[in-house]
């Protein structure tokens, strides 16, 4: 655990996430007997203790990051700034001789220049921090590109009020370590379990994914059908902090795999075009322990077969942006329309839908669900009641 005052601590906490998928963690951390203080865009407050930030770093599969927050204050000025910084609990945090990465926002605030207020924020952990090395980050580089092995300082600045929080997770959470192939514009882990809490599939009922790529849907349905962590098989951030007691987590992670079914109620299909793709998926649900709980096929939309009992269709398609051409997307909306209602026409379906249009090529009315990004790109989850 951490050492000092933080051992016992409450701490507040953020478990940060895509715009859109603020319910669904408030959701997950409810789940896990954490209570959610207040949703703000792009991610959702919570209280508790350092084995809580172990927990939610576990389990959360829908949010992108979970940070501390260590203190806010008023600045207008970097020397009242880095005052004010070298009293933030650092200790518990960022241990002596290790690399650490600010990453700065500034928002219509006198300290506008993110360069020298993180070298402010530097120096007042350096101060504080024997041996650490201090660098700053872009941070929209770092949010595609996070270099596990540095500590994480996130500094944000708006309207002259600074927030500074320590990050816990490391890597971004969507990366889970199973997912070391993939296809042509593949989806993160967490939007792939965001389309299947918002559709509030039934685990217990069969699930197909006609456009499976590198089979992320049909993994991340197999890990919570089987209430398998997401987190089991990667490293994180607090897991270098001071005093981190790797045995007490050890039992956290192995108690909750025993707890694990043993293998998913119910069928789990996943199917693409692509040879590459499929070996892809078969390989990755290998690593994540899943492959016994999948059947994936080298197969067109229109040889799809569903099985006999009704289930859900939860599937990515193409969007005619960065893979095909629009005519040929066009028409495979067509067949997936035609799926939809004849052969599949008892079954639920949750679609990502890039382009409105494009949804109504499969002539089927589909209700929003949430709205997001995938790759940069606006996308919606939408489902057929």
């Amino acid at each position: 655990m951490v050492a000092g005052s933080a051992r016992q601590a409450s701490l507040e906490l953020f478990a940060i996430c895509a715009p859109g998928l603020e319910r669904l963690v408030a959701g997950e951390l409810a789940s896990l007997s954490l209570t959610p203080l207040a949703t703000d865009p792009g991610g959702v407050s919570f209280r508790g203790g350092i084995e809580t930030v172990w927990r939610a770093n576990l389990w959360l599969r829908t949010a992108s990051r979970v940070v501390v927050r260590l203190g806010s204050f008023r600045a207008r000025a970097l020397g009242e700034l880095e005052r004010r910084a070298r009293t933030m609990p650092w200790d518990p945090f960022i241990p002596p001789g290790s690399a650490v990465r600010v990453r700065v926002t500034a928002h219509k605030s006198r300290l506008y220049h993110t360069g020298a207020i993180a070298e402010r924020v530097a120096g007042a952990i350096a101060d504080r921090i024997a041996g650490v090395t201090v660098s700053a980050t872009a941070p929209h580089d770092a949010a595609e590109a996070d270099d596990a092995s540095h500590a994480l300082v996130i500094v944000r600045v708006a309207h002259d009020n600074c927030l500074i929080s320590a990050d816990t997770s490391g890597e971004l959470l969507h990366r889970r370590g199973y997912r070391l192939r993939t296809a042509k514009a593949p989806m993160r882990e967490t939007l792939a379990a965001a389309m299947l809490l918002a559709g509030g599939w039934d685990a217990g009922a069969p699930l197909v994914d006609p456009f499976c790529g590198s089979g992320t849907i049909p993994i991340e349905a197999a890990l919570i059908a089987r209430r398998l962590p997401p987190g089991a098989r990667r490293r994180f951030a607090f897991e270098r902090w001071p005093g981190f007691s790797a045995p007490r987590w050890r039992r956290m992670v192995d108690a909750a795999l025993r707890a694990a079914a043993p293998a998913a109620p119910a069928a789990i299909h996943g199917s693409d075009r692509d040879a590459g793709a499929i070996a892809a998926a078969r390989d990755n649900a290998d690593r994540a322990d899943v492959a016994h709980d999948i059947a994936f096929a080298q197969q067109p939309l229109a040889s799809v077969t569903l099985p006999d009992t009704a289930g859900w269709i939860v599937t990515n398609p193409p969007y005619g942006v960065r893979v095909g051409d629009r005519e040929n997307v066009r028409d495979l909306y067509a067949q997936l329309g035609g799926l939809l209602t004849t052969t599949a026409r008892d079954w639920r379906a949750v679609v990502m839908l890039a382009d409105r249009a494009l949804g109504r090529e499969a002539g089927v009315a589909f209700r929003r669900l949430l709205r997001t990004t995938n790759g940069g790109i606006p996308v919606e989850v939408a489902a057929r009641p």
